[in-house]
């Protein structure tokens, strides 16, 4: 049954709010009234979306979701029924809309939609890699599995994540307050500065004419600039969201070289890990590789890894499919050419996902570290140029009055 958000007031006229499930809004009202509630505002959390039901879109957070899908690979392994599965999940977890959440799922599942179905229609709160897992471990009738795995991978990700955000905060302060000062003494001590060198009629240093001549193009143009700019970014953000333009831009990131290296970990990662899981729970390779492919995020790499499916489906080998590709690591692929060999297939993915892992977590910590004193070098190299351009004609006009 879809879950309804409530306001009612008792028979003292004490107002409450909350959440129920019903099999109808009428219903609803009338489970209040049997509560002796007095229903103020009865509303669905679903929606309808082209003539059928979806759930409006709530993004349960990384922990909740390492919560909840670790608790449902639990139950669901216990041979709990998936609808059961979701009910014991969302009576346990807090917060209004993450439980409507859940009981929404549940009550398309029990519709008779299974829950790679359910999740479909939720796309705004579960990630297209996440939906795509659950498809491919319904399928194969390895759920339990599939959950397990997703649960690690979503909790590894909330670690890197607060590292990299604790790892950031200090050169992101510093860089916003930097910008600050230099936008401050452009814009309003540089002027005042420029008057009293002009009222001297000196000579003024090639840098102090620069810098004097960027401070007039901020005042003249800076307001402008800067709408003009995050314009360009709101563009550059929606043509990113068409599919033509998404797959040349996911085919430029694994082809620049600044970006590439770290594309290519990221993607083969999640491609080896999920596909090591699929692989271990018995899913045919060819069905392995097709779910696979929708749980990696760049498009492009998306596009070499369903050929290589359809080399597969075909009668090729995994390890010369992938190497055709031009897209995977060698070491990913010698590691699948090794468990071909060794009719060890799913072990060797699962270590070298880990391979990639370790290698993805290095390279992020690597260019976490740099990003600091890149920072203070780049910052403290304008701020000494503001200040060298101002204390020079000083300078000079103290040698002149000397």
């Amino acid at each position: 049954m879809p879950a309804f958000t409530y306001r009612a007031v008792d028979t003292s006229g004490k107002k409450s709010k909350g959440l129920l499930e019903a099999a109808s809004l009428t219903a609803a009202r009338a489970d209040l009234r049997k509560r002796n509630l007095l229903p103020l505002s009865v509303e669905a959390t679903m929606r309808p979306a082209g003539g059928a039901t979806s759930l409006r879109p709530h993004r349960l957070s990384l922990k909740k979701q390492v919560l909840v899908t670790r608790q449902l690979a639990t139950l669901i392994g216990a041979q709990v029924r998936i609808e059961d599965a979701l009910k014991i999940v969302a009576d346990q977890i807090t917060g209004a809309r993450d439980m409507s959440l859940l009981l929404n799922l549940r009550s398309a599942i029990v519709d008779g939609r299974s829950l790679a179905d359910a999740l479909e229609d939720a796309q705004g709160s579960f990630d297209e890699y996440y939906r795509a897992s659950v498809k491919a471990g319904e399928s194969a009738g390895k759920l339990p599995q599939v959950m397990e795995h997703l649960a690690n991978h979503i909790e590894d990700r909330a670690r890197n994540r607060q590292s990299l955000q604790l790892a950031l905060i200090y050169p992101a302060l510093l860089a916003v307050v930097s910008l600050g000062v230099i936008v401050a003494l452009l814009t309003f001590v540089v002027p005042d500065i420029v008057r009293v060198f002009t009222a001297r009629g000196a000579e003024l240093p090639a840098l102090t004419r620069a810098l004097i001549a960027v401070s007039e193009w901020m005042q003249r143009w800076g307001t402008v600039s800067a709408v003009l700019l995050i314009a360009a970014i709101v563009s550059v953000l929606t043509l990113l969201r068409q599919p033509e333009m998404r797959l040349v831009w996911d085919r430029w990131l694994t082809r620049v070289p600044l970006f590439s290296g770290l594309a290519l970990r990221l993607n083969s990662a999640q491609f080896s890990g999920t596909l090591a899981t699929l692989v271990q729970s018995g899913v045919p390779l060819a069905d392995a590789l097709a779910a696979a492919a929708g749980t990696v995020p760049n498009r492009y790499i998306r596009t070499r890894v369903a050929r290589i499916t359809q080399d597969v489906s075909e009668g090729a080998s995994l390890s010369k499919s992938v190497e055709a590709s031009g897209v995977f690591p060698p070491m990913l692929i010698a590691m699948i050419a090794s468990g071909e060999a060794g009719g060890r297939l799913g072990d060797s993915l699962d270590r070298a996902a880990t391979d990639q892992a370790a290698s993805l977590k290095a390279t992020v910590t690597t260019i976490v570290a740099l990003v600091e004193p890149a920072v203070l070098l780049i910052m403290g190299g304008i701020v000494m140029l503001l200040v060298m351009s101002i204390l020079m004609p000083i300078v000079g006009l103290n040698a002149l009055a000397g």
